[in-house]
């Protein structure tokens, strides 16, 4: 189907030609013989009143099924082939933000196709929707040719081991995506084992997401193959390994492939069983390392012993890291307040998170001291003082590393980076 154009004229000139895709919409849904989809009528209708944008750097059409004030008709297979038809020719849409609806393997054939046909779409989000392991393989499939595609999110599609071998296959192949988010896919051991190995080679890789695994081993077999590959490659920036049962021992296989690593600025350990033992290898890496600018130690358990370890590297060597999160890590007073300490000899550590751990009175003191003298910028941390009594204590607030990762907030995208502090210190690229 060919799709209508609208042309603006000003002054006697053509201005610009465009195709108007609510337009095209409608038609392509009566040449289908699929019903329209309000939702994505609504959004095309949008889309087509912004000329500017559209013109310099395109746009990003979001249907996404969540975060919306009314509920909305998630987009089905059926109304994606038609949004894909429309889309076919159309060089203005860059993103596609598919997150939170109903695609199943269906579904993914039409993205496949499209992605096979498409020149122009750097950014696609299918985040938790309800494609598998065949879905997963034609999406894989069509990116050994797309050269475009330059962010893939497949958040939360259960996938499995097979689905992500078809990925790890792709990244052999592909020379052109920069972020891929396997998180939460159900991956294997030996689907990670085959990324792994796979991007020792990759070198357009900058960014990956392989959170939450399904692992039955308690060897850390993938932890070592994730090791061998940072001490190969040189392109990587942000790594994710949330969940992966990593323990002390794969800490310091980790750090030892970091000694050799110059490129990895991003390292996201959250949600492991790394004691103070481990928080020991990073404080001996983080002496050395000159180039890690985030480390996630969400939910762990350094106690005061890893958080003194940590702060001895920071105030008296490290001079990169800018962001530390140790939220939830079993740490007292004594720990706090010698990561504070180190704040105040290390100028460029600015971002710190400390919310979940035994808050005492000394590290109320020192937490408020830094945000009133303006060395903690409030905007920088997930604490804020206040008083009662005489005696200062600490509120939570709502900032944090990746606030925003699954879901987003009623109002629309979030301008203000505070709550996603990474997005703001070291992006990959736009959409990354």
């Amino acid at each position: 189907m060919n799709p209508v154009y609208r042309i603006s004229i000003k002054s006697g000139e053509v201005m610009s030609v465009h195709p108007d895709l609510h337009q095209h919409y409608v038609r392509a849904c009566q040449s289908l013989g699929r019903p329209e989809n309000p939702f994505i009528a609504h959004v095309l209708q949008e889309a087509d009143k912004d000329d500017k944008i559209k013109w310099t750097k395109g746009i990003t059409l979001k249907l996404g099924g969540n975060g919306h004030v009314m509920p909305v008709q998630r987009v089905t297979d059926g109304d994606l082939q038609v949004l894909t038809s429309v889309l076919h020719n159309t060089a203005f849409v860059t993103g596609l933000d598919l997150r939170y609806n109903v695609l199943t393997d269906a579904g993914a054939k039409h993205v496949a196709k499209f992605l096979q046909e498409n020149s122009t779409l750097q950014y696609l989000n299918l985040m938790l929707n309800d494609i598998g392991t065949s879905g997963a393989e034609l999406i894989a499939r069509a990116l050994h040719r797309n050269e475009t595609l330059l962010y893939l999110r497949m958040t939360g599609n259960k996938i499995g081991n097979k689905g992500g071998m078809f990925f790890a296959s792709m990244l052999q192949i592909n020379s052109t995506l920069e972020k891929l988010d396997l998180g939460d896919c159900d991956l294997g051991m030996q689907c990670l084992t085959a990324i792994a190995t796979t991007l020792t080679q990759n070198k357009s890789v900058k960014a990956i997401n392989l959170n939450r695994p399904l692992l039955y081993s308690q060897e850390e077999e993938t932890t070592v193959h994730v090791a061998v590959m940072l001490k190969n490659n040189s392109s990587l920036v942000e790594l994710h390994l949330c969940k992966h049962e990593m323990k002390n021992f794969g800490v310091k296989r980790l750090c030892e492939a970091l000694y050799e690593n110059s490129s990895l600025r991003y390292l996201d350990l959250s949600c492991n069983k790394i004691t103070r033992d481990g928080a020991k290898f990073l404080g001996k890496l983080l002496k050395r390392n000159q180039t890690l600018q985030i480390l996630d130690l969400r939910a762990n358990r350094i106690e005061d012993d890893g958080a003194i370890y940590l702060s001895e590297a920071l105030a008296l060597y490290n001079r990169t890291l800018q962001v530390l999160s140790v939220v939830s890590n079993n740490v007292s007073g004594k720990g706090l307040v010698s990561l504070s300490g180190a704040m105040k000899t290390n100028m460029e550590l600015s971002y710190i998170y400390i919310w979940g751990n035994k808050l005492d009175e000394d590290t109320c003191m020192a937490f408020s001291e830094l945000i009133q003298t303006g060395r903690l910028k409030p905007n920088c941390t997930d604490v804020e003082p206040y008083e009662v009594d005489g005696h200062v204590h600490l509120a939570e607030l709502s900032h944090g590393l990746q606030k925003h990762y699954y879901w987003t907030p009623s109002f629309g995208e979030v301008i203000n980076k505070d709550a996603n502090a990474s997005l703001a210190i070291a992006a990959v690229s736009e959409h990354l």
